[in-house]
């Protein structure tokens, strides 16, 4: 009996360090590798990745990233702010997998453009075009419906730097939003066009914590100048697929100066986009 109880023991110690080392087989960690890239301020790098992007994570607000107009799979990168402290940049590609950059500032760097896949040039990777929704003809329509419509929102302005930049109206038909844009130049000087882009991010913002956004990609711009001249104002409508934010987020829509300092930016909540009016059907 009592070698009985010695081989009960003996196998209860056993097993217990299995299941143990087992657990911590299980726990470990797998080191990802990050590559390491470099960019400036008056350059745009782009990286081609082998799948669609579904999420984009920058690490600062020092640097700039959008995808490519109309393509999923392109990243288009540049320097926000010259000289800025190394940073990093994340993304997850529709199949899954998880790529990460650490960014350094180098205005010289000859790093323009870029693949994930190693094995082949960026010339054969294959590149996804951006699904299109409704047709486009109608989308032209409505925004020109959109364009002269009488029914504006208040409160969406920011006004700096002698640029007024206004969230005039927003409008839906069929699934599509269309957002109209006003941009006021009171100054003498032409203001060249870099961005307006549309992102989702998130309400809290933490110092040194990365920061998650979500960029919607117009499906049509009305009025699409490169720049506004001195003393002049022009009106854009811009034709986004349906959305909503959750009440941890907001919508921002970013114009960037070319070759200069006056960026502007609005935060829309989720309750003037609540406010919406419907197009007359064409």
């Amino acid at each position: 009996m009592k070698n009985l109880k010695t081989m009960v023991m003996v196998y209860t110690v056993f097993f217990t360090i299995s299941a143990f080392a087992q657990q911590a087989k299980t726990n470990r960690l797998t080191k990802i590798e990050s590559d390491s890239v470099s960019i400036g301020y008056s350059k745009t790098t782009n990286i081609v990745f082998p799948y669609a992007i579904k999420s984009v994570d920058r690490g600062s607000q020092d640097i700039l990233v959008q995808k490519a107009k109309g393509l999923e799979n392109i990243l288009q990168i540049k320097a926000a702010q010259r000289g800025f402290i190394q940073t990093n940049l994340t993304v997850v590609t529709a199949d899954g997998k998880l790529y990460s950059f650490v960014l350094n500032y180098n205005e010289q760097s000859s790093q323009l453009n870029l693949s994930v896949n190693k094995t082949e040039l960026v010339e054969r990777q294959e590149i996804y075009f951006s699904d299109e929704s409704g047709n486009k003809e109608e989308i032209q329509e409505y925004s020109k419906l959109a364009f002269y419509e009488k029914s504006k929102i208040r409160g969406g302005k920011e006004n700096r730097h002698q640029i007024k930049f206004q969230l005039n109206g927003i409008f839906i038909q069929n699934d599509i939003m269309y957002f109209r844009l006003i941009v006021e130049n009171s100054s003498k000087i032409k203001y060249d066009i870099d961005q307006l882009r549309f992102f989702i991010r998130d309400s809290k913002r933490v110092k040194r914590t990365a920061t998650q956004e979500i960029e919607i990609t117009p499906t049509y711009i009305l009025n699409d100048v490169a720049a506004v001249e001195g003393e002049a104002e022009n009106t854009f409508v811009f034709a986004l697929s349906k959305f909503t934010i959750p009440e941890d987020k907001y919508l921002a829509i970013q114009l960037m100066e070319k070759n200069g300092g006056r960026h502007l930016e609005l935060d829309v909540k989720n309750k003037k986009i609540e406010k919406v009016k419907v197009l007359p059907t064409l």
